[in-house]
């Protein structure tokens, strides 16, 4: 699907950008997230959550630059491989948001 190295980069960049505003999300979205989520690992669960929302986000930024249909060149596992080989960034950014 990614063959282009320009749709590539721009993927890259778009994660990128997702990473940096979740600080941001997390002070807005989630203030007592313990509490409201009744979860014990508050950094797994919002992992969870980014790698979900960015994968989906990545999906339609993809869908709309390629102009591709759903069905056709974009494939989800390979969003997701792109976006878990910045799981350390991911983690690390998360962990001081809601620290």
């Amino acid at each position: 699907m990614l063959q282009d190295s320009s749709i590539r980069k721009s993927l890259d960049q778009y994660i990128k950008r997702r990473i940096q505003e979740i600080p941001t999300e997390i002070k807005q979205t989630f203030p007592n997230i313990k509490k409201i989520w009744k979860c014990d690992d508050e950094a797994d669960f919002l992992y969870g959550y980014y790698v979900g929302k960015i994968e989906e986000g990545s999906l339609h930024y993809l869908l709309k630059a390629t102009r591709a249909s759903a069905g056709g060149y974009v494939d989800t596992f390979e969003i997701r491989g792109i976006i878990e080989t910045r799981k350390k960034e991911l983690q690390d950014t998360i962990k001081s948001a809601i620290n």
